[in-house]
C-alpha cells in the first residue's frame, strides 16, 4: 500500500488543504521522511500576504511526526492517538520563505526518546541538498494524562 497523500489524510487529525504532505519516502521505529510540493501551491493555508514563510515549515514536521506516531504506535485500544505539539527548541531558520522553492521539501524527524507519553524529535526541512529550518519539538500523545500526574504530585 503506497503511503502517499490520501494514506496520510486518512491517518492524521489535518485534512483537506492543511494536509501538507505529498507522501513518506522511508520510515522506521525511529525515524520518519516526508515529501511534500504544497509549499508551491497559491492557495496553501498556511500562506499570508501572498508569501509562506520559513517557520511554517515547522507544521510540515509536526504533521511528519503525527504520520511517524500513526506508522509505530497504535496506542493499546489498538488506534492511533493524537499528539500535541507543546514545544518547539533550538529551532534554526536558514530561509526567509518557503513557496519561492522550486524542489519539492523533504521533511525529516527523528525521534530521539520520550516515554509512553511524551515524545522528543529531531526535525530538519531541507530543499535538495539545502537545509531550510532544523530544531527539536516536544510531542504529548495525551494532556489529560498530564494534568492527572500534576495533581498526584503535589
Amino acid at each position: 500500500m503506497p503511503l502517499d497523500h490520501a494514506w496520510i489524510a486518512a491517518h492524521i487529525p489535518h485534512q483537506g488543504s492543511m494536509c501538507l504532505l505529498q507522501r513518506v519516502e522511508t520510515w522506521d521505529a525511529e525515524h520518519i521522511r516526508c515529501a511534500a510540493i504544497s509549499h508551491r501551491d497559491p492557495a496553501n493555508p498556511l500562506r499570508t500576504h501572498g508569501r509562506l514563510g520559513a517557520a511554517c515549515g515547522i507544521e510540515y514536521a509536526a504533521q511528519a511526526m503525527a504520520v511517524h506516531g500513526a506508522l509505530v504506535g497504535a496506542g493499546e485500544a489498538g488506534e492511533a492517538r493524537h499528539g500535541y505539539l507543546t514545544s518547539v527548541r533550538g529551532v534554526t531558520l536558514n530561509v526567509a520563505r518557503l513557496d519561492d522553492l522550486k524542489a519539492d521539501l523533504v521533511i525529516e524527524a527523528e525521534r530521539l526518546g520520550g516515554d509512553g507519553n511524551t515524545i522528543l524529535y529531531a526535525f530538519s526541512v531541507r530543499a535538495d541538498e539545502t537545509t531550510l529550518l532544523a530544531g527539536r519539538a516536544a510531542v504529548v500523545l495525551d494532556a489529560t494524562a498530564l494534568t492527572r500526574s500534576a495533581g498526584t504530585s503535589a
